[in-house]
């Protein structure tokens, strides 16, 4: 394990602030459903996966999780518990599912993947806490909610990695 370059350990931070700044204001906007975010903090954990790698990309999401819980007031509540879980569930798929070509699967796929996984973790865990399947009859909403999502934001994040490889950028990983 070779340590971390100033320049890459300045890039997380970026990353890692772009994600709570996303985080925090997305959690104050008015929701058409109570469980519905597009998860535009998850762009930049995205983009620390496909940049960086897992180790990097898991260090942004723990802080936009941690520190957002605390700025928002959830930390430690049911929903917190509940996301944190479908949260790391999505980062572990995407992380898997980063080591496809990317001929095969784009950032758009990726993101596709862990937006998916984190609806269908999210139900599963809320069914789990509240001890009842019903919760379950949801599913198609969460389905779209997660492919429209996860498509909206690969496609930022795949633009935003574009636009690093116009400009030169050697760490682009992808």
């Amino acid at each position: 394990m070779s340590p971390i370059k100033t320049t890459d350990l300045s890039r997380l931070a970026l990353l890692a602030g772009t994600a709570l700044i996303l985080f925090v204001v997305e959690s104050a906007v008015p929701r058409p459903l109570p469980w519905m975010k597009l998860g535009l903090g998850n762009g930049a954990v995205l983009l620390a996966l496909l940049l960086f790698g897992v180790r990097q990309a898991f260090a942004v999401a723990a802080i936009k999780i941690l520190v957002g819980g605390l700025i928002t007031g959830g930390l430690a509540g049911p929903a917190f518990i509940i996301s944190t879980g479908a949260g790391l569930a999505s980062l572990s798929i995407m992380s898997l599912a980063r080591r496809c070509p990317p001929q095969l699967l784009s950032a758009v796929g990726i993101s596709i993947i862990g937006a998916v996984t984190h609806q269908l973790v999210q139900l599963l865990l809320a069914s789990v806490y509240i001890r009842h399947l019903g919760v379950v009859s949801l599913l198609p909403l969460f389905l779209l909610g997660g492919l429209l999502s996860g498509g909206l934001i690969g496609l930022v994040v795949h633009w935003i990695l574009q636009g690093l490889k116009r400009m030169g950028a050697h760490y682009v990983a992808r």
